[in-house]
């Protein structure tokens, strides 16, 4: 005789079918996926702005030695970028980039420096850099202060002693060495040796960020600094080393920025803390802090390096050039508004 099934056997009895759990891709696929399609996005704008300066000067744009020129200005303003993206990512900001560039090529421009040759520029320039970007990480890691206060503060700073140290003159640099590096016989493969330092910071800063305990604890200050305190990361500390490495890429683009030109002026590095945000921005780096993208911000500069470059063959006017950045700094973050609210949904 066939007994009654009781409701709690017909739930848990062998004949019951397990209910089947739709398989759900991790949500760092879709974040993958989107970076992705939005460093394809800078490379078709940098292809149609290639396709542009190709029609509108075609002899002058597209020779060898332009597309040269063009990569050596991206060096000095990518390096400092690179930095710049490592400090957004964590949610902070730096406002002074620009001007410890300016002091780091002054102060290693000077006669006195000079008289140690290529060691010395190089190390005075980078010292300086680690030095501006020491204060600023004490000051905001430990002395909580507002990035925006104590970077602000670092820039009027470091613009005014700048000033003082060249007492408003060029200096001009005689060492044979580093003047050496700017001229087309130190080129490696065709490629100036400016480009290859950028190229070498750019892959470190990759790995650092993206393949390391400090790229995570980077992007996870940004997320949620007290999430990320509550986990063991020393935020104070995070935010110091990160400080100091905007400030060492200063000081490395100090230096580039010396070959480049030659000399060290107090006017050096102007508005570069607004172009390596720009490039960060446009690139993918979160301004709140939380995602940041290397390459991204490397496409960023090529961007608005290429830009300025078209203008100026075409003998546009600067303010217009300044509009136009302006235009693709609004619409690179209401692309990333409206990819954030889709990522919530």
């Amino acid at each position: 005789m066939t007994q009654p099934v009781s409701p709690a056997q017909q739930q848990d009895g062998p004949a019951a079918a397990p209910a089947k759990t739709p398989i759900q891709r991790p949500a760092r696929h879709k974040l993958g996926l989107r970076l992705d399609v939005r460093n394809l996005s800078l490379l078709g704008v940098l292809a149609v702005l290639v396709l542009v300066g190709g029609i509108t000067k075609p002899d002058q744009f597209l020779d060898s030695s332009n597309l040269q020129l063009v990569l050596t200005q991206a060096s000095v303003i990518g390096v400092v970028t690179v930095g710049m993206t490592f400090v957004i990512t964590s949610g902070g900001i730096d406002l002074s980039v620009g001007a410890i560039v300016a002091l780091a090529s002054v102060w290693a421009t000077t006669l006195a420096t000079q008289e140690y040759g290529f060691a010395g520029i190089l190390f005075t320039a980078v010292v300086v850099g680690l030095a501006c970007g020491l204060v600023n990480g004490l000051l905001i890691a430990y002395g909580g202060m507002v990035p925006f206060i104590a970077t602000l503060a670092m820039l009027a700073s470091a613009r005014g002693l700048a000033l003082q140290i060249t007492d408003g003159k060029t200096q001009i640099v005689t060492v044979e060495s580093v003047l050496d590096l700017g001229v087309p016989d130190s080129y490696v493969l065709g490629v100036p040796p400016l480009v290859w330092v950028f190229a070498l910071v750019t892959v470190v800063g990759w790995l650092l960020l993206n393949r390391t305990t400090f790229g995570r604890r980077t992007v996870a200050v940004g997320g949620n600094a007290e999430a990320a305190r509550l986990a063991g990361i020393d935020v104070r500390r995070q935010r110091l080393y990160l400080y100091l490495l905007s400030g060492l890429c200063c000081g490395i683009a100090a230096f580039l920025l010396i070959v480049l030109s030659g000399s060290g002026q107090n006017t050096n590095g102007n508005l570069y803390e607004l172009d390596a945000i720009a490039a960060a921005i446009i690139g993918g780096t979160l301004l709140s802090g939380g995602r940041g993208t290397i390459v991204g911000s490397v496409l960023g500069v090529l961007v608005f390096t290429t830009i300025t470059n078209i203008f100026a063959l075409n003998n546009l006017q600067s303010d217009v050039q300044q509009i136009a950045k302006g235009a693709i700094i609004v619409a690179a973050v209401l692309v990333q508004r409206r990819t954030a609210r889709h990522g919530e949904a």
